[in-house]
C-alpha cells in the first residue's frame, strides 16, 4: 500500500495518494472527499475500489484539509466549491493524469459535478456522486448546526485532529461557518449540472441526515447525460462506509458498461 505524498498545484502543497495503475488507455479514478474529509478518511476504500474496478485510484486532500497547506479558520467563500472545481485541472496536470473518472462524496460530489460541467467530456469520462449537494436543504443546515454545537461540547475536535492535524480548526470552522451563513442558503448548482454530458451514477442513503432524495431527483432531471441512481436502505450520508459492498458493486457495474473507454 503506497503512502501519502505531496504535489504542488497553484503554488500550494497538497497531500495526495495513489493506489494501483489503470491499464493503458483507461482512465484513473479520482476521489474527492467530503466537507470534513481527507486522504486518510477514505481508509481502505481506494484499495478496494482499485481491486474491484481494475483501475488506478488517486486521492487528495483539498487545501486546508489533512496534511495539505493550511487555510485560515474563517468561513470559506460561498463560491468555495466552484473555486475547487476550477483548481482541480492543475492538480490533475501535476499528477500527470489523463482521462479520469470522478468519484466524489458530499461536497466532493458537488465539486466533481462542477468540474465535469466545465470540462465538457474532454478529460472526465464519467462521474460517481455519493450523497451530492445541488442546493441547500433545511435538513442539511439543521444537522450542520448540531455538529457545530458538538464541536464545542464533545471530543469532535480531537477526533478530527487525527486526520487533519494542525489544519483541524481551519477545516471544521471554515466548512461549518459557510454552510451556516445566510448567504449560502441560495447556493445552487442545478444550472451547472445541466451541462454535465457524461454518464453519472448517483448513490444516496435513504436515511441521509444531510440531504433528501430531492437531490437525486434534481440530478436525474437536470443532467444532460444519462443518470443512473441507487438509493440504499438503512444508509445515511456515507454509502462508501455504511454500505461499502453495495457501493463498490454499483460503481464497478457502472464502469464495466463500457462507459469509461
Amino acid at each position: 500500500m503506497s503512502g501519502p505524498s505531496f504535489l504542488e498545484a497553484r503554488g500550494v502543497s497538497l497531500e495526495v495518494r495513489s493506489v494501483g495503475q489503470s491499464p493503458p488507455g483507461s482512465p484513473i479514478i479520482v476521489l474527492l472527499h467530503e466537507g470534513l474529509g481527507s486522504v486518510s478518511q477514505w481508509k481502505d476504500f481506494p484499495e478496494r475500489l482499485c481491486h474491484r474496478t481494475g483501475l488506478g485510484v488517486f486521492a487528495y486532500s483539498r487545501r486546508g484539509y489533512g496534511a495539505s497547506a493550511p487555510v485560515p479558520a474563517e468561513a470559506r467563500p460561498v463560491s468555495f466549491m466552484h473555486d475547487e472545481a476550477i483548481a482541480l485541472p492543475e492538480l490533475l496536470d501535476a499528477a500527470r493524469l489523463g482521462p479520469v473518472v470522478l468519484v466524489g462524496h458530499s461536497d466532493g460530489a458537488s465539486i466533481a459535478l462542477l468540474y465535469a460541467a466545465a470540462d465538457g467530456g474532454e478529460r472526465v469520462r464519467s462521474v460517481v456522486t455519493l450523497a451530492p449537494h445541488l442546493f441547500v436543504e433545511d435538513v442539511t443546515v439543521t444537522n450542520i448546526a448540531a455538529i457545530a454545537e458538538a464541536w464545542h461540547k464533545t471530543d469532535l475536535r480531537a477526533r478530527l485532529a487525527r486526520h487533519h492535524g494542525a489544519n483541524v480548526d481551519g477545516a471544521f470552522l471554515g466548512w461549518s461557518k459557510v454552510w451556516l451563513s445566510p448567504d449560502f442558503r441560495s447556493w445552487n448548482i442545478e444550472e451547472e449540472v445541466a451541462r454535465v454530458s457524461v454518464p453519472v451514477l448517483v448513490i444516496q442513503g435513504e436515511d441521509d441526515e444531510y440531504g433528501t432524495l430531492a437531490q437525486v431527483e434534481a440530478l436525474r432531471r437536470r443532467a444532460a447525460g444519462a443518470v443512473e441512481t441507487l438509493v440504499l436502505t438503512k444508509c445515511g450520508h456515507a454509502p462508501h462506509r455504511e454500505k461499502s459492498e453495495a457501493t463498490l458493486e454499483a460503481i464497478a457495474a457502472f464502469l464495466e458498461k463500457g462507459r469509461v473507454s
